[in-house]
């Protein structure tokens, strides 16, 4: 359901700031930034456990300045 309302989305032109992403997925997804922060937390560490560390650094270098740092505790 998630991936459908992202795919769903015109792409943002400028990549967003690290508060505009996590405002920016809380609207997309219906809830708050708190958590979509939480969520996109709990989402990494699941991917991490499932595909390795190599493809959560992969995300996490897609992901705006600032907030990559935030969620790398997600991946330990």
């Amino acid at each position: 359901e998630a991936a459908r309302t992202l795919a769903d989305q015109v792409p943002h032109r400028e990549p967003p700031t690290d508060w505009g992403y996590v405002k920016d997925l809380a609207t997309r997804a219906g809830g708050t930034p708190a958590t979509a922060r939480w969520d996109t937390g709990s989402v990494l560490k699941v991917v991490t456990q499932l595909a390795g560390d190599r493809l959560v650094d992969r995300i996490l270098a897609q992901l705006p300045s600032g907030y990559a740092p935030s969620c790398s505790a997600a991946s330990s």
